[in-house]
């Protein structure tokens, strides 16, 4: 190929399985980009231990590529700053995605502005194609996999995605130049599809599996999935997460990966399938789904704000904010599971990050 690919070193920590957040945006009370919060946002996440950063998706608000805000280019480069600091520093590969929109045009544009700040894959989301057939949208993979690297999205229809099926993920596998799929429909089955297309498609040993399944992300990440492929039974994991839900607590999220690719026995998978229960019931409240995820957002800002990360929970929609009894329930999960909060690790190193 003549168009950009990963290399080897991030080939690798993405295959071996990293802690990804979903990058969230800070804003001041006048909605305006917090730049400081916003990098001291990004030295957490890598201070933390996570193995990459994905910046301008869902998290990061799908406004910010309007006009009359103009905050793509500038969150992308704040976040490519700090990273490229980070790595000078430590010599640890971290891997920059960043969210690609749009149709095939506006894609276009947003690939070659990711790829110009240096970010080493794309996030491909399919939402601006809501009635379109298999055919269309690989034709618009494909034309973006010319610009960089992709990583395929299957985004839940409540957060604005659409419904993909097994055909699809098995032709949009063999791109030659996807190299991971994030599988985010919340949905047993639909997660089922990602996999037994990519198991299928002749090249499941090219793609990282990732979950974006906030509701199900231990059990996702504990099962070795087996099915048989010509006679011969392929076997495959979820190697990492790119989550929303790892924006906040994102030490725990890199101790919780660490313990599950460390994992043998039966008793450490009871123990963390029960954890796991715990960490739906956080994400249930951090998320609401309650109220069909409307307050989703918010949730993860009012996190941060508790931390001291963020000033505030604005959006830069004035109309979004946390939903009625949303709070409360934070307040109940942060009582009942306090072993899963890094509180204590932001607290001591919230100066330095802001400075």
């Amino acid at each position: 190929m003549d168009f950009p690919q990963l290399t080897k070193d991030i080939l690798k920590i993405l295959h071996t399985g990293v802690v990804i957040p979903a990058q969230p945006l800070a804003l001041d009370i006048n909605r305006k980009l917090d730049e400081r919060c916003q990098r001291a946002l990004t030295r957490y996440y890598l201070d933390a231990g996570a193995g990459g950063l994905a910046v301008a998706v869902h998290t990061t608000q799908f406004e910010i590529r309007k006009p009359e805000i103009g905050l793509l280019k500038p969150v992308l480069e704040i976040a490519g700053e700090e990273i490229d600091n980070f790595v000078r520093k430590s010599n640890k590969p971290i891997i920059k995605v960043a969210g690609i929109l749009g149709r095939t045009e506006q894609a276009a544009d947003e690939a070659r502005t990711a790829v110009d700040i240096g970010y080493h894959a794309g996030l491909l989301s399919f939402s601006a194609f809501p009635n379109d057939n298999n055919q269309t949208l690989l034709d618009h993979a494909r034309e973006i996999s010319k610009i960089i690297p992709l990583i395929g999205f299957y985004l839940q229809p409540a957060a604005g995605g659409r419904l993909l099926d097994e055909n699809f993920w098995r032709e949009f596998s063999r791109i030659e130049n996807v190299s991971a799929i994030k599988i985010a429909p919340f949905n047993r089955y639909q997660t089922l599809d990602v996999i037994q297309g990519v198991m299928t498609s002749g090249r499941s040993d090219d793609i990282a599996l990732y979950t974006g399944n906030d509701d199900n992300i231990v059990a996702d990440l504990l099962t070795e999935f087996a099915i048989p492929v010509n006679g011969k039974l392929i076997k495959k994991r979820i190697v990492g997460g790119l989550l929303g839900h790892w924006a906040v607590w994102t030490k725990s999220a890199v101790e919780l990966l660490n313990r599950i690719h460390k994992t043998e026995t039966d008793k450490s998978v009871s123990e963390l399938l029960s954890l796991g229960v715990q960490i739906t019931d956080s994400n249930a409240a951090f998320f609401d789904a309650a109220h069909n995820f409307a307050g989703c957002i918010p949730g993860i800002h009012e996190v941060l704000r508790r931390q001291g990360l963020l000033k505030g929970i604005w959006t830069l929609n004035p109309e979004e904010g946390l939903s009625v009894g949303q709070k409360e329930e934070i307040d109940r999960v942060y009582a009942s599971y306090p072993h899963m909060n890094d509180d204590i690790f932001v607290a001591e190193n919230l100066d330095r990050w802001m400075s």
